[in-house]
């Protein structure tokens, strides 16, 4: 049997489908997950957008895969996110975008990234050896730390006065390209309206960020991540990255790596002070394989329970949770259920990674921290039911690059400090670009070795 768009399930539109759309503003997940209830393919229409949910892992997977060249980003994504990104890997499309891309993969390859290791270790020393202890902004301690990282990957520079400002102007950055990607168009930003200025502060403060150190003379010897750009040819071509490029690609990597990274490494903490036998496991882990001593890319395999810990991290709290979507360039038609499903072509196709990671038809107890869920021995997991990097051709460059990093700063925390709850209220989910706990996370930080000093 043929399934069309105008024949799966879907919420009843009001007002020309404008009030789900304010819906989704106002709490996107929850809406999100009003939809799921109604089927594994859900269809919406505003206005003449016509819109489509698929919560089914397997199918999703199908799609973006095998008719990924039927996609393309959604136009009002890219044009938001491109104000801030310019014409970067993560908003070009077609030639240009293969081209970018086939280019910067050799600059973040496995063992490309695993030369940024002393970065990563250094900055996190840094951090741990400024950290008193006690209750902890964790949102402000992560930020500084891979903001660090990311000054120290890019330019061979370490944190300022000025790292507070940048980490400050990613957030104002995403918040307002999320508020503004559920309106048709973005008004200049020179209009005074609420949060246009604190969008262009955030905006020329990063710009001017980056142009000091673009503009910097090269460092002899730098092994840097810049370096490295300056230095990529298109195998093809032979051609550089423009300058504009490389400004583009920079400005990338401080706005997608670095919030994402801090985001997934402040719900691991939070989850390993609400769970301490999870977190003594890590622990003696790190203490049985490291012995003390900083980690280095080639201890992590040997750490699979602190891998695990992430992982399941960023299965209960994907740092990008939803806006995953795609314009559909052609019609396609593909085998579901016994049925021939049919989606066409101009359709919005919408992923939401914390629904998908959260289906008890494949996670059992899936609101449960499980890290054993990602352990060499656990079940294999479905394919396209987890995805904290997305999947298909646009899968994130800085996946390894970010498990890198989140590993390294989180052995380095545990053999510094015992991580333990504020006694604030459990954290509510505030949705921008990224999944964050609104109004920041406090945890209590106690010094191992003082711990170990009285005792304890």
């Amino acid at each position: 049997m043929d399934i069309t768009w105008n024949e799966l399930p879907g919420p009843t539109p009001r007002y020309f489908g404008f009030a789900e759309l304010w819906a989704m503003r106002q709490d996107y997940l929850d809406t999100l997950a009003r939809y799921r209830r109604l089927g594994d393919v859900t269809r919406l229409r505003i206005a003449q957008e016509r819109t489509l949910d698929i919560f089914d892992p397997e199918l999703l997977r199908r799609v973006m895969l095998e008719h990924a060249d039927a996609q393309i980003r959604w136009e009002r994504a890219t044009e938001v996110f491109g104000e801030t990104l310019g014409q970067s890997v993560l908003v070009t499309e077609g030639a240009t975008w293969q081209r970018q891309r086939r280019m910067l993969m050799p600059a973040f390859a496995p063992r490309r990234t695993a030369g940024y290791a002393g970065f990563m270790a250094e900055a996190a020393r840094d951090a741990l050896a400024a950290c008193p202890g006690g209750l902890v902004a964790m949102d402000a301690f992560f930020s500084h730390v891979t903001m660090d990282v990311i000054l120290r990957v890019l330019f061979s520079a370490r944190a300022g006065a000025e790292t507070a400002e940048a980490a400050a102007a990613t957030q104002v950055l995403s918040e307002t390209g999320f508020r503004e990607m559920f309106w048709p168009l973005t008004l200049p930003d020179w209009l005074p309206l609420p949060g246009k200025a604190a969008k262009r502060r955030a905006l020329a403060f990063m710009r001017g960020l980056l142009r000091r150190h673009l503009d910097a003379p090269p460092r002899p010897g730098a092994q840097d991540l810049l370096t490295q750009l300056r230095a990529l040819r298109d195998d093809e071509t032979g051609e550089a990255l423009s300058d504009q490029e490389v400004f583009d690609q920079c400005i990338t990597t401080f706005q997608a790596g670095q919030e994402t990274t801090a985001t997934a490494l402040l719900w691991w903490a939070w989850l390993m002070a609400e769970h301490p036998e999870a977190q003594a496991r890590a622990v003696a882990e790190v203490q049985t394989v490291l012995g003390g001593h900083a980690p280095t890319p080639d201890d992590l395999h040997a750490l699979p329970w602190l891998t695990a810990t992430l992982k399941e991290t960023m299965r209960l709290y994907p740092p990008v949770a939803t806006l995953v979507t795609r314009r559909l360039t052609q019609d396609i038609a593909l085998p579901w259920r016994g049925n021939t499903l049919h989606l066409p072509r101009g359709a919005m196709l919408r992923c939401t990674p914390y629904l998908l990671h959260r289906d008890a038809r494949v996670w059992a107890e899936p609101e449960a921290f499980q890290p054993e869920r990602f352990l060499p021995d656990a079940p294999e997991i479905p394919r396209g039911a987890y995805m904290p990097f997305g999947q298909g051709p646009r899968v994130c460059l800085g996946q390894h690059f970010a498990m890198l990093e989140m590993s390294l700063v989180a052995a380095m925390l545990l053999q510094a400090f015992e991580l333990s709850p504020s006694g604030d209220p459990a954290p509510r989910l505030r949705l921008a670009v990224t999944l964050r706990p609104a109004g920041g996370l406090r945890l209590r930080l106690r010094s191992r070795k003082e711990r170990s000093a009285l005792g304890g």
